[in-house]
Order: C-alpha cells, then structure tokens, then sequence
C-alpha cells in the first residue's frame, strides 16, 4: 500500500474513533482506570468532621494547632497495548480483518487515554517481538500505534504470547494499564499472564471471526493453517464436523476464561461482524460499578 493511502487509512479510522470516543466513552476511561495511587498535595488547618488519621503531627506540633495532609489521586497512567500481529490476524470473513478490528479498538482505546493526559506504548508480536513503542503522551504516538498495527512489517509467524507478556513485565517498571490484543491462537501463556496480572491490571481483548465459532455447511473445503501453512480436506457437510469444530471453539474460549479469571485479568470479546462499541461500553460500565 503507498504511503498516501496508509495516511488516508489511518486518518479515516482517526476521525471514526475520535467520534466513538467523543460521544460514547467520554466518561467512562477516567472512571475506570483511576490513578496508581494518591500524593501529596498540601497541608491545612484541621475543621471538624476532617478524618483525624490524616493530621500531620509534625505540622500540628510545629504550630501548636491540628493541621491535616491533603492528598490527591494521581491520575496519569501509562497504557500499553500488547498486539497480536501473527498471520491468523490477517484474516476475515465478514465486515474487516481480525487485524483491522483490532486497529479500531486500540485506537478508541489509545485517544480515551491522550485525552486524559495518559501516556501509550506498544508492543507487536507474533512468534518474537516485532515492535516496541515506549510510552508517550500525545497524538503523535496513539497515531503510530494505529499505523503499526495496520500496516507495520508484518512477517509470516505462528503466535507467541508467553513471550511477549514476559518481554512487556521487563520493559513495564511502573504498574500499567496493559492491552492484550489476539485472537489467542494459542493458550500456552497462563504462568506469564500470572505474573504480569500480579503487577499490572490486565484486560485480554479476544478477537473472533465468524468462522472460528462455526463451519458452513459446504461440502468439501480445503483449509490451510494461517501459522503452520498446513492444508487439510475437510468435509464441512459432515455435521459431525461441524459440531466438534463448534464444540473445540467452545473448549478454547472455556479455557481463555478460566486463565482470566484465575490471573485476576479482565476479558472482552469483540467480533468482526459485529460494532466493538456494545461490549466496550459494557466492560466499562462492568467496570465502573467496582469502583463506586
């Protein structure tokens, strides 16, 4: 693709999620994710009905008279997305690419979080790590992380997940917001998302297709694995078929559930032929009623 129709792309999805992001999420980014913690901020004199647990004793005995901390949130956060950019990614079958869908989201993601002041990192994986954005405030950064994803150097790989949750733990030295953006092709990351979750508030974003939860009924069909490039007959009129290939979606998305929930991790499942904004709005609302 030249480099004025990536502009255009990019610009296109820009104006589509700035929109979403204006009218739909405004509020509820910030209500969601709140600061890493509260500082200082200044002393006063103590009024009555003040919490007696934040007097400054040194103040208070600097003065002879009660005078309290006041403290405030501190809000900036940093926020890294961690995309899956392996081959089974650049598929679809209804309205955009796994890839595309995932590009959107992020950039939802990315201007809720520019517009509160936060900052943005990235990294792009398939079986290594293909890209790494460090963390900056602004929209020059959210706008490379839409462009990495959409059109970075995407080199044919299976998916590696394991490795980089354990890339972004080394990389991420303060407690982050962390994005983990894939179709999960593959479920062997349960000990490093363990251990990224235990020090990170992590939300896995499972990408689906309509054609990894069901086949259609067409007769002989050959497919090829997207990561091993292997090909198989399948005989999609066989209804013996398609119900264990419905039934090993199920067994996968089961799977992905009970490693979120055991990691204390958030999931969100957002499908290609379907608007990502119901269940984003959900997650967030889901979200909010946690903190209030």
């Amino acid at each position: 693709m030249l480099s004025g129709e990536i502009l255009k792309k990019v610009k296109q999805i820009e104006i589509q999620t700035r929109r979403v992001v204006n009218e739909v999420f405004a509020g509820e980014y910030k209500s969601v994710f709140r600061g890493q913690g509260m500082e200082f901020s200044e002393v006063r004199e103590y009024q009555f009905g003040d919490d007696i647990r934040r007097i400054d004793w040194n103040v208070t005995a600097r003065y002879s008279h009660p005078y309290i901390r006041i403290m405030h949130e501190e809000r900036e956060l940093t926020v890294y997305f961690a995309v899956d950019i392996s081959s089974s990614t650049q598929f679809g079958t209804a309205e955009q690419l796994k890839s595309e869908l995932a590009a959107e989201v992020c950039s939802v993601l990315s201007f809720s979080a520019i517009r509160n002041n936060d900052k943005v990192g990235m990294i792009s994986f398939n079986d290594r790590i293909e890209k790494y954005i460090p963390p900056r405030k602004g929209k020059t950064n959210a706008m490379r992380v839409i462009r990495e994803i959409l059109f970075g150097e995407h080199r044919a790989g299976k998916t590696d997940i394991n490795s980089s949750l354990e890339y972004l733990f080394k990389v991420a030295t303060k407690k982050s917001v962390v994005f983990v953006v894939s179709d999960f092709y593959e479920l062997d990351f349960n000990q490093s998302l363990k251990t990224l979750a235990n020090k990170h508030d992590v939300i896995l974003i499972h990408i689906v297709d309509p054609l990894d939860r069901s086949l259609p009924d067409a007769g002989l069909i050959a497919f090829r694995d997207p990561e091993t490039l292997k090909e198989r007959i399948v005989d999609t009129g066989d209804p013996n078929v398609r119900k264990q290939y419905v039934e090993n979606f199920e067994e996968r998305c089961q799977k992905l559930d009970r490693m979120a929930k055991n990691a204390k991790a958030d999931l969100i499942t957002l499908e290609t032929d379907r608007s990502y904004i119901e269940p984003l709005t959900k997650f967030f609302r889901m979200r909010g009623k946690l903190f209030h």
